[in-house]
């Protein structure tokens, strides 16, 4: 007894092997103990540095704007950020938004570093080119999401992506106007795991580069595209999609491609953002009104083209329908809103400010017969009945 007890007395914590140091750690709430943890001695301080999985730097923004970039951003050198990458090795996330002065060189750890890699964010990036998005490629190649919001990437960077980051789920392209259908083409059809892509103010694309994309395609922000039918009709291709926003395609001079929405692969379309397209016409209507059965969240807001005929067709085939958003639409009259109390059984909110058309003794009529249904003045530029997308 005596010799167990001395065998107890001499036995220290530095004793224990690294898997039961890790478990300690892991078992840390506070972050202050898990830096004091890593102060301790070498030994412990690798233990804390392999158990690292996230890395976000303090310029990391919420609103991205060139002018907030410039008032908020930190002195982050690219040494520091090779500095820190090489000794955190085993990270999952990694966020570099808003580090606008970064150059291609500060990625390039990523190459022996990068392979657990799964989110990385790059918003406002600006100098980020493709020799850094080529980095990526080579050493990343288990990217789930990767966000480049107004990032300089052209075709040449999102091709090495899309062929090495097979498993990619979530991309965003918002604002990368160098992308073309070259690119959005390899990317549709290599990453076949694809969910959401984001493709907003991308001039250059028309759509097209979707033509047979992955039915795992469930979501994509397309406002402010220069898209044409072709395009539309790719968008919807892979018959998965649940979300689209193709607001602000009020200058599309090619005919009413958004008739190609309700033309049989978009049945599962659930939420749908048609706000300031106003070449919309009461055919396009009719066409997504019956070809997409499952629609409970739609907005037309600013949408002229639309006539009492459309309303009508509303109002007699989307039966799922939750959330409709009418928002100074000027054809919007009271016959319009009649077919929506008649029809329309499951409408529990809608959006409507500013139709000139609808007298207050309609709405009345309305609220008499629909009790239930919420009726707002409050006008929303995007909406969101999509639940979020995760990747870990």
């Amino acid at each position: 007894m005596e010799e167990i007890c001395r065998d107890i007395a001499t036995t220290s914590i530095m004793n224990l092997p690294d898997d039961c140091l890790l478990h300690i750690f892991q078992g840390l709430d506070s972050s202050i103990d898990r830096d004091y943890f890593g102060l301790t001695c070498h030994r412990w301080l690798h233990i804390q540095n392999t158990s690292r999985r996230s890395l976000q730097f303090n310029s990391s923004l919420t609103q991205y704007t060139r002018s907030t970039v410039s008032q908020r951003r930190p002195i982050i050198s690219s040494f520091n950020v090779c500095k820190l990458l090489t000794r955190f090795q085993q990270l999952s996330s990694l966020s570099l938004s808003g580090c606008s002065e970064l150059p291609d060189s500060s990625l390039s750890q990523l190459q022996f570093f990068g392979s657990n890699l799964q989110i990385l964010n790059l918003d406002c990036c600006f100098r980020i080119s493709d020799t850094g998005f080529c980095l990526i490629a080579t050493g990343c190649p288990n990217l789930k999401s990767i966000e480049l919001y107004r990032c300089n990437i052209t075709d040449i960077g999102l091709i090495a992506v899309a062929k090495s980051c097979l498993s990619l789920q979530k991309m965003n392209l918002s604002y990368c106007t160098s992308i073309s259908d070259h690119g959005i083409g390899f990317l549709s059809q290599e990453c076949r795991q694809l969910r959401s892509v984001s493709i907003s103010h991308c001039r250059s694309v028309t759509g097209t580069g979707f033509i047979g994309c992955s039915e795992t395609l469930i979501h994509v922000e397309a406002d402010s595209c220069k898209l044409e039918p072709d395009g539309i009709s790719g968008l919807v291709s892979g018959g998965g999609l649940e979300y689209l926003n193709l607001s602000d395609l009020s200058w599309s001079i090619h005919g009413d491609g958004l008739t190609r929405i309700g033309q049989g692969s978009a049945v599962n379309l659930r939420v749908l953002n048609l706000r300031m397209c106003r070449n919309a016409t009461d055919e396009a209507i009719m066409m997504i009104s019956k070809g997409c059965p499952a629609l409970q969240e739609w907005s037309l807001a600013f949408c002229h083209g639309i006539s009492l005929i459309g309303w009508v067709t509303i109002g007699s085939n989307c039966h799922n329908l939750e959330v409709l958003h009418v928002n100074r639409c000027r054809n919007f009259c009271d016959g319009g809103l009649q077919a929506l109390r008649d029809g329309c059984k499951r409408l529990s909110r809608l959006h409507m400010n500013h139709c000139s058309l609808v007298t207050h003794l309609a709405i009345e009529s309305f609220k008499c017969r629909r009790g239930s249904v919420d009726i707002r003045e409050e006008e929303l530029v995007y909406i969101f009945g999509f639940p979020r997308l995760n990747f870990t």
